[in-house]
């Protein structure tokens, strides 16, 4: 059986899914996303991502299209026509159709939303046992980086200039030097004292749910933890660094730009970490 996708109401086979020419979302990235891991069919995080959701669409000022319960129910449908047990589901939600201009539609037009999932083995990432390589790229993007826009195309040219580079992730960097976060993900080291530390949410960084979790965690383990900035340099000299993610979830970082990290391998806090964030979402998923 193909894939299936939701839009604007409807079930239709992936392959065919399709939107108006007129969606502002297609013509002027009008419009947010939300991506959910999935274990065990059950979405992860799923209070904080919803939470998140209401508060990108209200900064847009784009109205709710959907009560959260009926936004449940055709998420979890679409994991079940797709048969997704662990993988990933993507939600996105636009101003709708109307005649192209860049001020609002000056009458009232009706939110466009599409969903799509696939089955991805989150938990068993090979990335997660050799480390990957991430490098590091001027910060070019927008002041609004806390609204999950689907305008991405800065994180396109960076994701691209790593995949080029033979690299997983690219950390964008800003005119002081400090790392500010991934271009699909937190970034994250532990740095030469022993503390695990990422950039705050004063920043202009996604506020990451996955982040806000780990947080949670590193927590409840006694761990050292620093929200702040740390430059390059510190993330070069770091004992260990990773980045997370709803895709990524957390994958450890052997290699910044041509520098190893640590002693090359995945590090014990990124490994122990990853392992106890799987465990709680298989747990916790709703």
């Amino acid at each position: 059986m193909g894939r299936i996708a939701y839009v604007n109401g409807r079930f239709v086979p992936h392959a065919g899914a399709a939107v108006h020419i007129e969606d502002r979302g297609y013509q002027l990235a009008d419009g947010v996303y939300e991506v959910w891991a999935v274990f065990g069919g059950r979405l992860a995080d799923c209070d904080g991502h919803f939470a998140r959701l209401e508060r990108s669409l209200a900064e847009l000022r784009i109205p709710l299209p959907m009560g959260r319960r009926a936004m449940e129910v055709v998420l979890r449908e679409t994991l079940r026509r797709n048969c997704v047990r662990d993988g990933l589901l993507y939600l996105q939600v636009t101003r709708g159709v109307a005649p192209r201009d860049h001020a609002f539609p000056t009458r009232p037009v009706s939110a466009s939303v599409v969903v799509t999932a696939k089955s991805v083995d989150l938990a068993g990432d090979d990335r997660a046992r050799t480390g990957v390589k991430v490098i590091t790229v001027a910060e070019n993007r927008w002041g609004r980086c806390d609204i999950k826009t689907i305008g991405l195309l800065p994180n396109v040219l960076a994701k691209q200039a790593a995949r080029e580079a033979g690299a997983s992730e690219a950390w964008f960097v800003d005119e002081m030097g400090l790392i500010t976060e991934g271009a699909s993900s937190n970034a994250w080291i532990v740095d030469s004292g022993g503390v695990l530390r990422t950039r705050d949410t004063q920043a202009n960084i996604l506020r990451g749910i996955t982040r806000q979790s780990l947080l949670d965690l590193a927590k409840s383990l006694d761990l050292r933890v620093a929200e702040g900035p740390f430059s390059v340099e510190d993330a070069k000299m770091a004992r260990e660094a990773f980045i997370s993610g709803a895709g990524s979830v957390v994958l450890p970082v052997t290699r910044i730009d041509e520098a190893i990290v640590g002693d090359g391998q995945p590090g014990p806090i990124a490994k122990r970490l990853r392992g106890l964030y799987i465990e709680s979402a298989r747990r916790n998923a709703a």
